[in-house]
């Protein structure tokens, strides 16, 4: 009886250690997942943080006497006349008579408030209008990068204020006035990049990322596909697909920048195609996203039942039909999640493309696939090397809008999995 005991006992002590081993082993796990979240969390509360003011713009809304004799100017048709007159002096004018006590004596430090493109704004709404010359016209312009970053960052010890005591005194009075006023940043938005902060928008980098995805998907997709089905369908099983078979898997774990140096050799330096465009932008990321493409296709058509195959052929289908009729849309969804989550990591790329000329500063926004453009990824490693502060918020906003299009497509590709799989 002593000994049915203590063999009990030592049952239970054994029970008791695996136990403890096992909510070990629990409490690891939620430990990592707790890490990992925190980490996350981290991550968007500091970009969130840094970029949210960048989709704010602080702009002054003057009224601009366009004076013929102030600006030297007589036809606002004639081009040479543009080109030659003084569209500055309007608005200094405009803004000492808003400013509290500023006199002519102060009118340098008056016009470092305005944006210095400003001119440029006025010049062009006569271009387009020359009927506004001799009139008075209430206009809103882009204050300078230095007010914008005392308005919006005043107190905050990681950015340096750069405008005297004197203007600072001024920008507080035409905030009270109403003169300067903070806005959404529809710049951010509308225009490609610039030298200035307060100018510098994505849209040029947003457009050439879709055109860049563009190439890349109409390339990537079609041939990743037919690649699977040869290899799962058609291909004989000897050494010459074992070797094609691990050359893609190894080729699915090859670092992204060894992609670019092979786009530099064959397409731009073999072919001569041009520098930073899309196109060869798009032909390397295909280069890249063909493995995971390829290998995910693949997955998709082996998950199909072979019934399906079998039912097929038994009723006299070729074995082209039972792939292209049956095992093909089977397989379709997984394919087409596959090709989303691998245009996705070929969004967010940088070190390709920087290789092939994409890190160029580029102001146009492209119109084709053979112009000149740059991609969100490159335009967040140029601003976020800039020294002027006011060019990291931008580059954490540019961060935001990409985490979008990427969770975006992710979610996408959960959907249609959700949506369009079958189970077996």
């Amino acid at each position: 009886m002593t000994d049915r005991n203590t063999q009990a006992e030592i049952i239970r002590q054994s029970l008791k250690r695996r136990y403890r081993k096992e909510r070990r082993f629990r409490a690891y796990g939620i430990l990592a997942i707790a890490i990992a979240l925190s980490a996350l969390v981290v991550l968007f509360v500091d970009i969130i943080g840094k970029g949210h003011t960048a989709f704010i713009k602080t702009t002054v809304t003057l009224e601009v006497d366009i004076d013929p004799e102030m600006m030297y100017l007589d036809d606002a048709t004639d081009e040479r006349q543009l080109r030659m007159a003084d569209f500055v002096e309007p608005l200094v004018q405009a803004l000492l008579r808003e400013v509290p006590g500023a006199t002519e004596a102060n009118r340098d430090a008056v016009r470092d408030l305005l944006n210095p493109y400003a001119s440029n704004q006025l010049r062009d709404a006569l271009k387009e209008n020359p009927e506004l010359l001799g009139t008075t016209q209430t206009m809103t312009f882009l204050t300078h990068t230095n007010v914008d970053v005392y308005v919006k960052h005043a107190g905050d010890e990681d950015y340096s204020i750069k405008l005297s005591d004197r203007q600072q005194a001024w920008v507080d009075q035409l905030l009270d006035k109403g003169v300067i006023e903070t806005s959404f940043n529809d710049v951010l938005f509308s225009r490609g990049d610039s030298r200035d902060p307060s100018r510098a928008g994505i849209l040029g980098a947003i457009v050439g990322s879709l055109l860049t995805m563009f190439v890349t998907l109409i390339l990537s997709f079609p041939i990743g596909v037919a690649a699977a089905i040869y290899l799962e369908e058609f291909a004989p099983q000897n050494r010459f697909t074992d070797f094609i078979e691990v050359n893609i898997n190894n080729l699915a774990a090859v670092p992204s920048i060894i992609f670019g140096l092979l786009g530099l050799a064959v397409f731009i330096n073999l072919f001569g195609m041009p520098r930073s465009v899309p196109l060869v932008g798009g032909l390397v990321l295909t280069l890249m996203t063909l493995p995971t493409i390829i290998i995910s296709s693949r997955a998709a058509i082996k998950s199909v039942p072979p019934s399906i195959r079998e039912a097929a052929e038994g009723i006299g289908a070729s074995k082209m039909q039972v792939v292209l009729h049956h095992v093909l849309p089977l397989a379709l969804p997984g394919m087409l999640t596959g090709s989303i989550i691998g245009m996705a990591q070929a969004l967010g790329e940088t070190a390709p493309l920087l290789l092939i000329g994409m890190v160029a500063f580029i102001v146009d926004v492209p119109d084709g696939f053979l112009d000149s453009a740059t991609v969100l990824p490159v335009q967040v490693f140029l601003w976020a090397g800039s020294p002027e502060l006011a060019f990291i918020e931008r580059a954490s906003a540019a961060i935001m809008v990409l985490l979008a299009f990427l969770i975006s497509m992710n979610a996408l590709a959960i959907w249609l999995r959700k949506r369009l799989e079958r189970r077996w």
